[in-house]
Parts: structure tokens; sequence; C-alpha cells
């Protein structure tokens, strides 16, 4: 027959015992952690709201991106020119709508391209620059009246090869870079003066009845 000593069931019960007690300092700290996560997430609280309500006249108003969507974006001829107005009417309006055009964006291109850099051995350039300045002008639609005007202006760079089909991927990829600086800018200046006008439009009066 087994025996067991009272001394030696108490320390085991005992052992058993401090097994919950070991665990106490992780659950205060896990407690402490959570108190701490929400009263940090507390002044934010106000900062949130959904993403399609209807806001102020901010560049990131619900107001101002109906209007960067009506805007219609003529053609521009080249493949760079085919660029930016992808990459335009894309920062525009990127939804896939169609609403009515309110406005009218042209664009006109100048692109040249500079060797800086020469082989001394083989007289080649072993790297390009394209340099591209666009002048917009955005009117609105049927009155023909200018809304805003200027010109952007990008630089992108890159490496000549021996290969020709090597120079001419390395080109393009060097037009779709500036294409997309300078629609990205275009886009920045226009929304920026809509947005000033649409501030200064009064709100419409509240009937209470």
């Amino acid at each position: 027959m087994w025996s067991f000593s009272k001394a030696a069931v108490g320390n085991r019960q005992s052992a058993f015992g401090r097994l919950p007690t070991a665990d106490l300092p992780i659950a205060r700290f896990r407690r402490l952690a959570m108190m701490c996560a929400a009263l940090l997430a507390l002044p934010l609280a106000g900062c949130i709201q959904p993403l399609y309500a209807p806001a102020g006249f901010g560049l990131d108003s619900a107001p101002l991106a109906a209007e960067l969507q009506s805007i219609a974006v003529d053609e521009i001829p080249q493949r760079l020119g085919h660029y930016v107005r992808n990459e335009l009417i894309f920062g525009l309006n990127g939804t896939g709508s169609q609403p009515p055009p309110h406005y009218r964006l042209m664009v006109v291109l100048r692109e040249r391209v500079q060797t800086p850099i020469l082989d001394t051995v083989t007289g080649r350039a072993t790297s390009a620059t394209v340099i591209v300045d666009a002048e917009y002008r955005l009117v609105t639609i049927p009155d023909e009246v200018e809304v805003t005007k200027g010109i952007a202006f990008n630089v992108a760079s890159y490496d000549r090869f021996s290969n020709r089909f090597s120079n001419v991927r390395a080109a393009r990829d060097a037009e779709i870079r500036n294409a997309r600086v300078i629609a990205d800018s275009i886009r920045t200046r226009i929304a920026t003066v809509l947005a000033t006008r649409l501030s200064s439009v009064p709100a419409p009066a509240v009937v209470r009845y």
C-alpha cells in the first residue's frame, strides 16, 4: 500500500497553489497595457470620420472631389501626352464614373532630352535627362471662363546602354515617371484653386419649420 505523509501532501498542494499566483503579475501587466491603449486612443476619437461623409471644403472634401470628377481632359498629342492624360484622368476621377463635365483641362507639353555625361572612349552618352514642361489651362463649360493656368515642370534621368532596345525602354520609363509627377502637380494646383473657390461660396440657408 502506498502511503503519503501530510507534510508531502501539504507541500504539493502549496506548490500547486502557487501556480495561479505566479501568473498574477502577467495578468496585471496585460490589464495595465489595455488601459494605457484605451487612454491613448481617447484623443483620437474625435478625429475619425466616415470615408464618404460630407466634409468642408479642404483638399480631401466631398464637394471638391465632385468638382475634380467633373473635369474633362482634352486629348494630348504624342506618347508622353497619352501618359500624362491617363494619369490626369485617374488622379481627377479614379472612380470610373462619368459625371457631366463642368470644366475643361487643356495641356500642352514640351519635351527635350539632354546627355550631360559622355564616355571618353566610345564617345557615346552614358546617361540622359528628360525635361518636360507642361502648360495647362482650366476653363469652365460652356462659358470658357478661365479658372486657372500654370506650368508644371519635372526632370527624369536614366542610364544609357549599348543595347538599343534597353535605351528605348529606359527612355520610356523616364517619360512615365515624368507623366506621373506632372499629373500629380497639376491635380494638386487645380484642387487648391477649386477648394478656394468652394470655400468662398456662402453656405445655403437652413430653413426650419
